[in-house]
């Protein structure tokens, strides 16, 4: 009877630990885990589909067997604290001690993900500097004085990387459009609509010159206070200036009113989101009520829309909405879910977690993901883009179509192309 009951013991404790091991991937590794600081503003689209992102590459990797660094086996964890960066009105600091905790009490061993805002992520270059952490910017940050001030102070900001595209690159995808736009329904007018926060100025600004030396009229500038929630007069604007296109820089949830005001004042001129975090969202069409038909905007690299740029993309999409429940939601998902592939990559090639070699692996990283060729500039450490997946990073620009987001650019993983409302057609 004892020897009955020792069996039955010994069966419930298997199955217990067999249970623990399918709840918790990467349980199993033995390993210390390696401690990836996410410094995200969880309640906005740029820090919550990152942090996303990061979770579902952490748990593919540690169910795959974790991280080889030299000889060992080890798992990844994810710390995550709310830097409120995005937030209206919450000063830089914040995220800096955001930062600051995840290093200095959660023994963060990288950092991922933000701060989201730029002026945050700019200021807490120094404080990575300082503890020489690596940091590999995955969502938000669209300003090129990132890249700029490690190229500029290499041996400072050596431990800053950027995955994603930026607001310059952005501009040239965008001007791209519109020189297609121009040749094929003779659109030339540009309205520009921008945050009041550092990328969304100073890319409208960029914009409106380029635009000019590139032939188009630019007919007016207008800049609204995060949170703002109404934008008529501006579209109002737009029309009576004879606008044709309306290029907007915003990244606050607000956006879809200043879509649904659009539409309902048949403005015509095609709203052409560069950063659009309300448009980017799969729940968009609904939180428009059908209204954000014809919206573009750019998401920044594929995988945040559906398309087949790589044999990654589709898979990495469709995981994600298995697991989340919502389809890959915008700028952040897919750059933020390469960077922990990217840092396993770096990490197994230096053997070790020493700053230093894992910062030249970084610089050395040449592989495939879901969004193209991944390599790093090593002067810069910005991510190195292309049009075509197989030369680099790509980016994605999606028109809403019929309720879908259909992916419009660039021509390499095109689904379709641009259309526009009945009240434009002539």
């Amino acid at each position: 009877m004892k020897g009955i009951r020792l069996r039955i013991r010994l069966t419930l404790v298997c199955f217990s630990v067999l249970l623990s091991l399918s709840l918790y991937p990467g349980a199993a590794l033995a390993g210390k885990p390696i401690v990836l600081g996410a410094p995200l503003s969880t309640a906005y689209l740029y820090g919550w589909d990152a942090e996303r992102g990061i979770r579902l590459a952490v748990d593919e990797i540690n169910a795959a067997g974790g991280v080889t660094v030299g000889r060992e086996k080890r798992p990844f964890a994810v710390e995550v604290i709310d830097t409120r960066d995005l937030e209206p009105g919450v000063p830089v600091s914040e995220a800096l001690m955001a930062v600051e905790r995840l290093i200095l009490n959660k023994d963060a061993d990288f950092i991922l993900g933000g701060p989201n805002r730029s002026e945050a992520a700019l200021a807490a270059m120094s404080l990575l500097s300082k503890h020489k952490k690596i940091s590999i910017v995955t969502s938000g940050v669209l300003t090129p004085k990132y890249h700029k001030m490690v190229e500029a102070k290499y041996d400072k900001f050596k431990y800053c990387f950027r995955i994603h595209g930026e607001a310059v690159n952005l501009i040239g995808e965008i001007i791209a459009n519109f020189a297609d736009l121009k040749e094929k329904y003779g659109l030339s007018k540009v309205f520009i609509i921008a945050q009041d926060v550092s990328h969304a100025r100073g890319a409208a600004k960029v914009m409106g010159k380029v635009a000019g030396k590139k032939g188009f009229e630019v007919t007016g500038t207008e800049i609204f206070p995060t949170g703002a929630t109404d934008f008529s007069m501006a579209l109002l604007k737009a029309k009576s200036s004879g606008s044709q296109i309306i290029n907007i820089w915003m990244d606050m949830p607000e956006s879809a009113i200043l879509l649904k005001q659009w539409y309902d004042l048949k403005i015509p001129a095609l709203p052409f989101g560069s950063t659009l975090a309300a448009a980017e969202q799969p729940g968009f069409w609904k939180a428009t009520d059908g209204k954000g038909q014809y919206t573009l905007c750019n998401v920044v690299n594929a995988g945040n829309a559906p398309s087949d740029a790589t044999e990654w993309t589709m898979k990495f999409y469709n995981a994600y909405a298995r697991k989340w429940g919502v389809a890959p939601e915008g700028l952040g998902s897919s750059s933020s879910y390469m960077a922990v592939y990217t840092l396993k990559d770096a990490i197994e090639r230096a053997g070790t977690l020493d700053p230093d070699p894992v910062v030249t692996a970084l610089e050395q990283t040449d592989i495939m993901g879901v969004y193209g060729r991944l390599r790093f500039d090593p002067k810069t450490h910005q991510v190195i883009p292309a049009k075509d997946p197989k030369d680099g990073a790509v980016g994605s620009i999606l028109q809403w179509q019929k309720g879908k987001r259909v992916v419009v650019y660039p021509q390499s993983i095109a689904k379709g192309e641009i259309q526009l409302p009945p009240w434009m057609e002539k």
